[in-house]
């Protein structure tokens, strides 16, 4: 690998002398996320291609930590830590098959067990990177206990490749439970919000949760709740929620995860909101809605002022996820920052990209 380091260093200098922007790509599946700009002819000799450098540096289960490569394929990882009976708690979504492991934590996205688990940066230990002079620069470590620099490695996570190329990455990684069970409730949007509520006041095993509009039968919908832990918790709140099981369960929550659910429409707009989760319904037509009401998807076109606006007025923002050919929205299609968060974001970048190299725009078009 040092000699694919190498390389990547070499790129990097290159791309500084001829006052270049540098484009990082790793396996693509991503790369319809966040804002978008077309390349042009000479963008080509400009892009830090990280898939050659991979491996898996670090692994002993005892020890609850898994340092990888950046170009490491995603499934390998995961495949190695369910040989050890361990997994990634945050769920990271793939999108496809070329997925890699510094895509996941650039991306920073997290799937259907964020709500018990955490998100991205809540694993995120500690990192090595490329920087904008060539240099290799290490934040955190490879223990729970090291604590330095542990606040810029997890600033990472989410950052989308703009404070500088993703080199290695090591994570927490959590036992897989020992059972799980998903059950199954008809009700209406309303009435899963009161659901999820309550259930949070409750000490109940929920590992996921989601409601998903029927098609068929406007104003309802399919609650799906997923308990994970010890055999005995398990069945007790699987007895105290009641439904039904669902059958093929663990292929259910996948299709979530990778969005092959029918209601992510790759051909309309999708769009994200954060939100707390005693949010009530927001009048949009229907949303998907996962993390105890925490997150909700619309798929549609809108005015993208109108329904940030709404979505600041509950204590959360809204990020178009998928364009699907639409115009970005003024501003990008990240929720415009809030201003103190604004200027640290500008002086990390400052601080870590002085030249503006890697990944211009991409987070934000400012950055």
């Amino acid at each position: 690998m040092e000699f694919v380091l190498s390389e990547l260093t070499e790129q990097v200098l290159t791309a500084r002398a001829a006052k270049k922007s540098l484009f990082i790509a790793g396996g693509g599946t991503k790369a319809f996320y966040g804002n978008q700009r077309a390349l042009l002819p000479q963008d080509e000799h400009y892009q830090l291609d990280m898939t050659a450098y991979t491996g898996i540096v670090n692994y002993h289960p005892s020890e609850l930590v898994v340092t990888a490569r950046a170009g490491t394929p995603l499934a390998e990882l995961e495949a190695e830590l369910e040989r050890g009976g361990q997994m990634l708690a945050f769920e990271p979504p793939h999108f496809g098959s070329a997925a890699t492991v510094g895509g996941c934590v650039a991306a920073g996205l997290a799937g259907p067990r964020r709500v018990a688990a955490g998100g991205v940066r809540d694993f995120v230990l500690g990192v090595r990177m490329l920087d904008a002079q060539g240099n290799l620069a290490s934040f955190g470590g490879e223990v729970m206990k090291n604590v330095a620099g542990y606040d810029v490695s997890r600033l990472m996570a989410g950052s989308l490749g703009i404070f500088g190329a993703l080199l290695d990455v090591s994570l927490k990684v959590l036992p897989r439970p020992l059972e799980e069970t998903t059950r199954v409730l008809d009700t209406t949007q309303d009435e899963a919000l009161k659901l999820f509520t309550a259930w949070r006041s409750q000490p109940l095993p929920i590992s996921a949760s989601a409601w998903v509009p029927d098609e068929t039968a406007p104003g309802r919908g399919r609650l799906t709740v997923r308990l994970s832990g010890a055999p005995p918790a398990v069945r007790a709140a699987a007895a105290r929620i009641g439904g039904d099981d669902l059958d093929d369960a663990r292929a259910w929550w996948l299709g979530l995860r990778e969005q092959t659910h029918a209601f992510f429409n790759r051909e309309t707009p999708l769009w994200r909101l954060a939100l707390p989760p005693t949010t009530p319904t927001l009048e949009w037509g229907p949303m998907l809605l996962e993390w105890g009401g925490g997150q909700r998807w619309f798929s549609g076109s809108v005015d993208a002022k109108a329904l940030r606006a709404a979505a600041e007025r509950a204590g959360g923002h809204a990020t178009l996820f998928r364009t699907a050919g639409w115009v970005e929205p003024e501003g990008g299609v990240f929720h415009p920052l809030p201003p103190g968060v604004a200027t640290i974001t500008r002086r990390l970048k400052q601080e870590l990209d002085p030249s503006g190299l890697f990944n211009p725009g991409r987070l934000y078009p400012e950055l």
